[in-house]
């Protein structure tokens, strides 16, 4: 029997963590609910411990989302892993199962998110190529979480596709219409927000050149089934 573990790293999101953990914690396909807190100064910690099923995890600093979403697989179980951020707005459990069965199902080896408010060029694609919404067998990167911890913060989903395209993985993209991620200009304000943006470039283009980006998407959009 498949056994899910979900994964979900949070920095300073106890206004929004609470509508997806209601989601995921009632999941009858999810067996463990682990949320990495990565050094937040909210109350995301607390807002999650009032979940019984969740395991909270907290680090004392922040040490940015790759090292944060290795650490939680390391203490997982499942044989197969769910990724979810913290911030998602309109989540609802129709959501999380069309994620899921494709994978579980043998009909895809990795399933990956088109929100509703994803970029337009990546809506026009079909494809959100740094979508955090992921599921995929643990051995997809059993070998990798050393690796994954020393990434740039933000680097983790594009070492994802090279991981995925490498391997030859069948891709399903599933449009969650009706799910929302914050843009980082409403979290953090016009600037902040900005610099927000720039700084996850930044580290996708340490993890990858931005020259080999459109390379990776072409790779991806050739996987998907």
């Amino acid at each position: 029997m498949v056994s899910l573990s979900c994964i979900i790293p949070a920095f300073n999101e106890s206004s929004r963590i609470r509508g997806v953990l209601q989601e995921v914690t009632a999941h009858p396909l999810i067996s463990e609910v682990i949320v990495v807190d990565d050094g937040s100064a909210d109350d995301t910690s607390y807002v999650a411990s009032q979940f019984d099923f969740v395991q909270v995890i907290r680090n004392s600093a922040n040490q940015g989302k790759s090292s944060a979403v290795s650490r939680g697989i390391r203490a997982s179980s499942g044989s197969v892993l769910l990724l979810l951020d913290a911030d998602l707005i309109g989540l609802s459990a129709e959501n999380i199962s069309n994620l899921i069965e494709p994978v579980i199902e043998g009909l895809a080896d990795v399933s990956i998110s088109l929100r509703g408010n994803a970029l337009p060029p990546w809506r026009w694609l079909g494809l959100d190529y740094v979508s955090g919404e992921r599921v995929f067998p643990r051995d997809l990167i059993a070998d990798s979480l050393a690796e994954i911890e020393t990434l740039a913060g933000f680097g983790l989903e594009v070492y994802l596709n090279q991981l995925l395209t490498q391997r030859r993985c069948r891709l399903r993209v599933v449009p969650w219409n009706d799910v929302q991620s914050p843009y980082k200009s409403i979290k953090y304000g016009f600037w902040a927000g900005a610099a927000a943006e720039i700084r996850m470039l930044g580290n996708i283009a340490q993890t990858i050149p931005l020259s080999e980006s459109a390379s990776q998407i072409s790779a991806m959009l050739r996987a998907r089934i």
